[in-house]
Parts: structure tokens; C-alpha cells; sequence
């Protein structure tokens, strides 16, 4: 986080263009450098430890580098769940995942990223950290501005770390298959 730090405030202090770059998933061209010259990429990949895990409070803090499938599969190894599933969840980073409010196949039943992280570690774009790296599910103390951040496409800052919400894990499935012969019937 120091080091994206540093890295902002020197670009902010050159007007060099920043663009930052997680798994290179997103098909929308947020991480695609525009014709100039002078662009940086920032990439987040060496960014990837989890900080910690926490089965009592069911939560998980990560670097926002981490790959979403090895959060997944660290929570399973603790008996939890990270709901947030995505198609590309083995190169996609989480970083990414919050900035882009994904949502994924589990979105019916446990909501969009937005739904999923209690706190949030970010750099702005002059070089300022900002620390709201809580795990605390009910804070009520002043702006949740954290919530900025989510789905702010990178526009306001570079999200470094995230504080998940875990779940327990459902050990059941039921699968049910209906044929109906139109919307009136179904």
C-alpha cells in the first residue's frame, strides 16, 4: 500500500496518467491505457496475501491482489463461504471484484460485492491512504465511505485491501428442474 502510495503521489505530482491493472478480466477497457505516451500501469498481482481470517466473526481481510477462486478456496479449508462466484474467479483479483460491484451466481441469494465487504483500504489518486479497513458489521459512526469506493471503477481511488463478510457454508443442495409450456402456467 506504501508503494502505491509513493506511485500515485508521483504521478499526481506529473499529471501521468494511472491505470490499473488486476486480472484483466473485465471486458469493459477500464484497464486499457489510452493513446498516450505517458500512461502507467499499475499492477496489483504481488498484492496477494490474505491478512487474515476469522471463523468466529466470519470475516476475511485480503490484499486487493488476491485471486477471488484462492479467497474461495481458503474459506472452504476454514469451513466458510465466500459467496462472490464468478466465471473467471481463478484470474480475476478482488481488488478488481469491489471496484466493478461484481456480482456473479450467487447474487440472488447473497447480493452483489457491495453486500460482502465491511471495510476497505484504498489509495487516492494524490497519494493519500485511506484506512477503512474495519470488520466491523455494525458501524453507525458518521459516512460509510467505503461505499464510495464500491463500483467506482478505480475513478476515485486504488483499492489495496478489502474486509469480507464470510458465511457458513451450506453442506445441502437441492436442484429442481420445471418444465412449463408458458409464462401463464410458470
Amino acid at each position: 500500500t506504501a508503494q502505491v502510495s509513493d506511485c500515485l503521489r508521483l504521478c499526481s505530482q506529473f499529471a501521468v496518467p494511472v491505470v490499473t491493472r488486476g486480472g484483466n478480466t473485465g471486458l469493459c477497457g477500464a484497464a486499457t491505457p489510452d493513446a498516450s505516451p505517458n500512461n502507467i500501469i499499475l499492477s496489483l498481482d504481488r498484492m496477494n496475501r490474505v491478512r487474515s481470517i476469522d471463523t468466529i466473526a466470519n470475516t476475511l481481510v485480503a490484499d486487493a491482489g488476491c485471486i477471488l477462486g484462492n479467497l474461495r478456496r481458503t474459506a472452504q479449508e476454514q469451513d466458510r463461504l465466500l459467496p462472490l462466484s464468478l466465471a473467471a474467479e481463478d484470474s480475476s483479483q478482488i481488488g478488481g471484484n469491489v471496484a466493478t460491484n461484481a456480482g456473479g451466481v450467487n447474487v440472488v441469494r447473497y447480493g452483489m460485492a457491495r453486500e460482502l465487504v465491511l471495510g476497505i483500504e484504498a489509495v487516492l489518486p494524490d497519494g493519500e491512504i485511506f484506512n477503512g479497513l474495519q470488520t466491523l458489521r455494525k458501524d453507525n459512526t458518521g459516512y460509510d465511505l467505503k461505499q464510495l469506493f464500491i463500483g467506482s471503477e478505480g475513478t476515485l481511488g486504488v483499492i489495496t485491501g478489502v474486509a469480507l463478510r464470510l458465511h457458513a457454508p451450506t453442506h445441502v443442495r437441492s436442484v429442481v428442474l420445471a418444465a412449463v409450456e408458458s409464462e401463464q402456467q410458470a
